[in-house]
């Protein structure tokens, strides 16, 4: 992105995987955002291991938390991140079901929006684990209506999360 490297609004992704590889489409896609329109990857998690939410006829997931300045619109990023999932060869099947990638924008500065493609926060952000430890670990300081994300993550700490370990040695 052109300019200062933090102007601009900043905008918290969750990404997971649990088909094909689901390790490498997290690592490829947080390459990829550094690469959208008008927009820069400032820092990503680790990468975390979870269970899925709903079915439980499927794999584990992996998660991660990218954070991005981006001078495109919160409608505008979404396009971009649904357009990179198509990429990775998402497919809309049965909700809470598997993919091979998915891309959810958590928050974009304060905003607060509700519209029929969007809602600003996340709606279930605050109960997930896989999306809050994350978080946390690159922005301690965010708060969600007043509330510490670090508390809401420790309320969670029962859920099945494993940091997922580097390969090679």
């Amino acid at each position: 992105m052109s300019g200062e490297p933090n102007t601009g609004h900043h905008a918290w992704i969750g990404l997971g995987s649990n088909l094909d590889g689901p390790r490498e489409h997290v690592a490829r896609a947080l390459d990829e955002l550094e690469r959208l329109p008008l927009t820069r990857r400032v820092a990503a998690s680790r990468l975390y291991a979870s269970r899925p939410v709903g079915p439980a006829d499927q794999p584990d997931y992996v998660n991660a938390v990218a954070h991005l300045v981006t001078r495109l619109s919160p409608l505008a990023l979404l396009d971009q991140l649904q357009a990179l999932e198509q990429r990775h060869g998402r497919v809309r099947g049965r909700r809470w079901g598997p993919r091979t990638l998915d891309l959810d924008l958590l928050l974009y500065d304060d905003r607060r929006l509700t519209l029929p493609r969007l809602t600003l926060p996340h709606p279930e952000m605050a109960r997930r684990a896989f999306v809050l430890v994350p978080l946390v670990e690159l922005a301690p300081s965010l708060a969600l209506d007043g509330t510490p994300l670090t508390r809401l993550a420790a309320e969670l700490e029962s859920q099945d999360l494993a940091p997922v370990l580097p390969t090679g040695g």
